[in-house]
Parts: structure tokens; C-alpha cells; sequence
């Protein structure tokens, strides 16, 4: 145990060196390392926070003015560059921040894993990939219910659904829709609800009223990465759909939005 002591403090003191003398492909590598040790010595939360703040350091030196930067580095705050650090290597961002979540998760902290998968979900939606910012939606969905996070549950169901819309994937909004129906919890929420008028408003290809709902204050109160999501419904190719098929005196096939 000791050893593992020294060896950490060993692994952030050559990391805080690498930032002082612009050795920034090492930084990464050292925090790596620094949140290895800590897991092994059963602390969870600086083995995550290790983590991430490698790609906080890792990502800012790719973005940001290196006169930023200072032997305090490793101080600074975990989410303190925004949106530049989330442009900069997004797929090493999600590796690590991924496994800053299974440390925290599989340490019983599922209370802590909020902002992380905040991170995650943003980049992908950065990146267009949609199924997988919906994926790890629902997987912060089952998190918070483990930590008795109820409401913020009902959000993050309601969001991957927003994001399956957004990606003109309906059939797969209305399964994740009845799937998450299977929860009493969400079965009867405000979010519940709200997903349900919007759906049926993609059925029955009610453009106002998609866009009503999508204003609707439930959806105001989802993270603003959905809410930017939710203002664009529906999307060009479903009302280029409905103009085609009139046109072409075609009957709109409405189980067939995608």
C-alpha cells in the first residue's frame, strides 16, 4: 500500500514535470497510470478524477494558448475549458471518460457519474454520432435509478429519445419509448408524457405540433444539448418527405418515418 502511495505521487509529479516542459503526448499517460495506482488501492474517486483531468491537460494543450499554462496546472478545474477541450482528440475524451464512469460505478458511486456522462453525450452529438450519445443516455439513465436519481432518470430517457428523433430514426424513439414504458417510474412522469404527445405528433406528421412540444417547459428543463436538439424537430427530410409524397400523389406512410 506504501508503495502504491509513493508510486501515484511519483506518477502526478512526473505528470505536473511533463506539463513544464511541453511533453504534453506524456501527461496523459503519466494520469493514466496516477488513476491505475489509486484503484488498486481502492479509491475510486481521485483514480476518476485522475482521468479526466488528464484530458482536461492532455486536450487544453491542444487548444488553448500554452501561456495558460503553469506548474499549478493539475489544480485547475475538471471542466474548466468547455466546449474547446471536447473539439480537440473527442475519441480519447470518451475512452477516459468512460473509464472514469466504470471506476466510479463499479466503486457504488453511480451519485457521481453525472457530469461525466454529460461530457460524453455532448461530444458524441459533437461528433453526429447520435446512436451512441443515446446509448450512453439511457446507460446515466440506469445509473441515476441505482442512486435513487429518479427525475434525472425520467430526463435522460426523454433525451434519448429526443436524440433518436433528432437522428430521423423513429422506429427506434418509439422502441426506446415503450421500453422505458416498462419503468413505473418514467411510465408515469412528466417526461413520459411529453415524449408520448411528440411521437404521436411524428405519427400523425403534425409539424406545428412537434414544434409545440418541443418548446413545452418539460423539455426546457433537459440539458442544453438536448434542448438545441429538440428546437430543430422535426428535421428537413421529414417535412421534404411529406411534400414528395404529395406531390407524387403518394399516401404518407406514417409507421415509416425514418
Amino acid at each position: 500500500m506504501r508503495l502504491n502511495i509513493m508510486s501515484r505521487q511519483h506518477m502526478e509529479s512526473a505528470a505536473a514535470l511533463a506539463v513544464e516542459l511541453s511533453i504534453w503526448n506524456e501527461v496523459a499517460d503519466f494520469y493514466r497510470r496516477a488513476s491505475e495506482l489509486y484503484n488498486e488501492c481502492g479509491r475510486s474517486q481521485p483514480a476518476s478524477d485522475a482521468l479526466a483531468k488528464a484530458v482536461c491537460i492532455a486536450l487544453a494543450a491542444l487548444t488553448i494558448s500554452l501561456d495558460l499554462f503553469t506548474t499549478n496546472i493539475v489544480y485547475l478545474e475538471l471542466w474548466g475549458y468547455g466546449s474547446a477541450l471536447e473539439d480537440a482528440k473527442p475519441d480519447e475524451a470518451v475512452a477516459m471518460y468512460t473509464d472514469a464512469c466504470s471506476l466510479l460505478e463499479e466503486d457504488g458511486k453511480e451519485n457521481m457519474v453525472s457530469d461525466l456522462y454529460r461530457a460524453i453525450t455532448s461530444v458524441y452529438i459533437k461528433l453526429e454520432k447520435y446512436t451512441d450519445a443515446a446509448t450512453f443516455l439511457l446507460r446515466w439513465a440506469v445509473a441515476s435509478n441505482k442512486c435513487n436519481a429518479l427525475h434525472s432518470q425520467c430526463k435522460a430517457y426523454l433525451s434519448a429519445i429526443i436524440v433518436y428523433l433528432y437522428a430521423h430514426d423513429f422506429k427506434q424513439a418509439e422502441k426506446c419509448y415503450n421500453d422505458c414504458c416498462q419503468i413505473d417510474t418514467f411510465l408515469s412522469s412528466d417526461q413520459s408524457h411529453c415524449a408520448s404527445k411528440l411521437l404521436s405528433a411524428y405519427r400523425e406528421a403534425d409539424v406545428e405540433e412537434i414544434q409545440r412540444v418541443a418548446k413545452s417547459s418539460t423539455i426546457s428543463n433537459l440539458d442544453h444539448m438536448i434542448i438545441r436538439l429538440a428546437r430543430k424537430l422535426p428535421t428537413g427530410e421529414l417535412i421534404k418527405m411529406e411534400a414528395d409524397s404529395l406531390e407524387h400523389g403518394e399516401a404518407l406512410d406514417e409507421d415509416d418515418l425514418t
